[in-house]
């Protein structure tokens, strides 16, 4: 908010109070040595002003008779550079190779018609007001794509690619979550070319001279007497701080993602907050028309917005990290051939083939995901163990008791009682002893 301030009140008013709170730092002696020198030190802020970047003054070439824009080149580097930061971050996750391609024809396409539309809807003065032309809502090549606009459109074309492959969305939006800061940051050097997206005037050293680009001749700076017109201050160089911001989101969500492992796309909750953060500021710096909403531009209330949702689906939707497997991935070994037939062996090593890409995926936690990788069979899911008995390893000790009759008696025999008694580990007192001995001496003289 103190920063906000001083905003307000001007470059100027912040350089006096700084200046002033270092030479009452330094003493009196040293503040009179710079009143005393005063000039000078103008003509060193001359200095750091003529030291302001430069921008250029074409953005766009001929080829063979085809137009090569700048800003249009930026856009493709950008994407190409998120399918890769994508790519790599969806083989991590267990999906097959390339799937990022298949999401980009659909997510990019999408996403620009929708940067397009935001853009047209929210300045439609451009177009649709005096001297406005309202074909030139169809120029993407001159610039103007609302980034949220793209994030609602490449949404819309990720969802009907994750449909078709069989993947969550959230999948797809946990891999692209870096990438998309990156491609932005990318983007903006377009911007640059452009000579667009800069901010209040300002005499820092890192001030942004702009040309007047000829509407006449676009893609061109004006040019008068051979030289091409500047406009006469300098400017903060926005598309700048929006693209150091950008890159700081990717690494922001790559650490947080590293340490947390988030899931259900919470990282890309994390980048939209981060970026939301940013461009609130930013907007607040630039001075190209737009559409406003209580003297505030519309871009600032969409930031508000967009970051108090990205929030509450942050801290509301729970999860670990998603890892997908084949949905037929076999949960046993194959079975052996027999062996036998060597008329049938191709031992040429030949005919392998590439594997081909799943029709659909499962979601599985992440033990079950490496296990996977290792052995090509997937775990079965751990059953719990609440319901079953925990073997002790042991042998039930013996009771003691006579084991139950089984209805059929056994043969007399003369060690008879002994072999039981044997058998069952009880010793006979003795009288029991004599009785049985009488009494077989007795069985024995009726036998007879």
């Amino acid at each position: 908010m103190s920063a906000w301030f001083l905003g307000a009140l001007g470059h100027d008013c912040i350089f006096f109070v700084m200046s002033a709170w270092f030479l009452g730092a330094l003493g009196h002696d040293c503040i009179f040595y710079v009143m005393s020198s005063w000039p000078s030190l103008r003509s060193v802020r001359s200095a750091m002003t003529l030291a302001a970047i430069p921008s250029p003054t074409t953005s766009v070439w001929h080829v063979l008779g085809l137009p090569v824009r700048a800003y249009a080149l930026c856009i493709v580097l950008g994407i190409i550079a998120a399918v890769l930061i994508m790519e790599y971050r969806l083989r991590r996750r267990g999906v097959a190779p390339w799937a990022s391609l298949d999401m980009a024809v659909w997510a990019v396409p999408f996403g620009i018609i929708g940067a397009r539309l935001y853009h047209v809807v929210t300045s439609p003065q451009d177009y649709f007001g005096a001297g406005g032309s309202p074909i030139r809502a169809f120029y993407i090549w001159e610039g103007g794509l609302g980034v949220w606009g793209a994030v609602a459109g490449g949404a819309l074309g990720a969802w009907i690619a994750a449909r078709q492959l069989g993947l969550p969305l959230t999948v797809f939006a946990e891999a692209l979550a870096p990438g998309l800061p990156v491609a932005q940051a990318i983007g903006r050097i377009g911007n640059w070319f452009n000579n667009e997206l800069y901010g209040t005037v300002t005499t820092l050293p890192w001030g942004l001279r702009v040309h007047d680009m000829d509407r006449a001749d676009p893609g061109h700076a004006t040019v008068i007497d051979g030289k091409a017109v500047t406009l006469p201050d300098t400017y903060h160089p926005a598309f700048l701080y929006e693209a150091i911001w950008d890159l700081g989101v990717a690494a922001l969500v790559l650490l947080l993602d590293r340490k947390y492992k988030f899931g259900r796309g919470r990282a890309f909750a994390v980048y939209v907050m981060a970026y939301s953060a940013g461009r609130f500021w930013i907007e607040m710096l630039r001075t190209d028309e737009a559409s406003h909403l209580f003297g505030i531009r519309l871009n600032v209330f969409t930031s508000v917005i967009v970051f108090l949702g990205a929030l509450i689906y942050f801290l509301v939707v729970k999860g670990p990290r998603e890892y997908v497997v084949p949905a037929d991935a076999p949960e046993t070994e194959p079975v052996a051939e027999a062996e036998g037939d060597l008329s049938q062996v191709d031992v040429s090593g030949g005919d392998e083939r590439p594997a081909k890409a799943p029709r659909s995926y499962q979601v599985v936690s992440e033990e079950r995901f490496q296990a996977y990788q290792r052995t090509g069979i997937l775990p079965p899911l751990a059953e719990p163990t609440a319901a079953e008995p925990e073997p002790t390893g042991a042998e039930p000790e013996p009771t003691g008791a006579e084991p139950e009759p089984t209805g059929a008696e056994p043969e007399p025999t003369e060690a008879g009682p002994a072999a039981t008694g044997a058998a069952g580990g009880d010793a006979a007192p003795a009288e029991h002893d004599d009785a049985q001995t009488a009494g077989s001496s007795a069985r024995s003289t009726d036998e007879h």
